[in-house]
């Protein structure tokens, strides 16, 4: 695990930028495409934004990315709340990526029904001994309850130790509580996730979910444990380390 606790927000967000440069040009260079995937929430919106503006838009082979989702709230496609109308807002809109290439989850079906069709769409792009794609690089936030993606604390983790995506019910901040999510299953099998964290009211759980006590019930964070994890953290949330 690599730490890197940054000044603020921007911080977090250009030195995460810097580093998804280099993997996607690593990635190009060995296999010939970069597998992302997407978080939700207001963290990475800095992010995206920035990717999509120079020198990262005329510098990265977006037409080579592939692009997935760590979760979705059970919306339309065109709903502000959606993770996918916020991705293309901030960045899908501003690159050149090909249209066929970005795999969204489809918050406008009932919950098993999308958690069953984005199963479907992992397994049209999955590597061989797998039930979805191996991704070069996933995205992930954290909440101040400490849920990562759409696994919340005190959930089953039972079930996504055999499922890649699970239809869950949350009740996060009088968002909608419907919502699928994928599982550790793939984001175990990832070559590098980043967490991107920024704010006070997270250095609680922050300070948990990297301590030494495990509770992969009550902290759904620790459940992720890929090839490599880098924490970008602001100075704010990493108050209590």
């Amino acid at each position: 695990m690599t730490l890197e606790i940054l000044p603020n927000l921007e911080g977090v967000s250009q030195s995460a930028a810097q580093q998804f440069a280099v993997l996607a040009r690593q990635a190009f260079e060995r296999r010939g495409r970069f597998r992302v995937c997407l978080a939700g929430g207001s963290t990475p919106r800095e992010l995206y934004r920035l990717l999509a503006q120079s020198p990262y838009l005329e510098g990265l082979p977006w037409e080579k990315m592939e692009f997935f989702w760590g979760d979705e709230r059970l919306v339309p496609p065109d709903d502000p709340q959606s993770n996918f109308h916020q991705a293309h807002l901030d960045l899908l809109d501003h690159v050149p990526v090909e249209p066929d290439h970005i795999y969204r989850m489809k918050g406008e079906l009932p919950p098993a029904e999308a958690a069953a069709e984005y199963a479907a769409q992992l397994r049209s792009r999955a590597d061989p001994d797998l039930g979805w794609p191996s991704l070069d690089l996933v995205l992930l936030g954290l909440g101040a309850d400490g849920h990562t993606a759409s696994l919340f604390p005190n959930s089953d983790p039972t079930p996504a130790e055999t499922q890649p995506v699970l239809a869950v019910t949350g009740d996060y901040q009088g968002r909608p509580a419907n919502r699928i999510t994928l599982t550790p299953l793939v984001f175990n099998s990832a070559r590098q996730v980043f967490f991107l964290v920024s704010g006070a009211e997270k250095a609680a759980a922050l300070a948990a979910t990297l301590g030494e006590s495990r509770d992969l019930r009550r902290w759904p964070a620790q459940r992720i444990h890929p090839g490599e994890i880098t924490w970008f953290v602001d100075a704010a949330a990493a108050a209590q380390g």
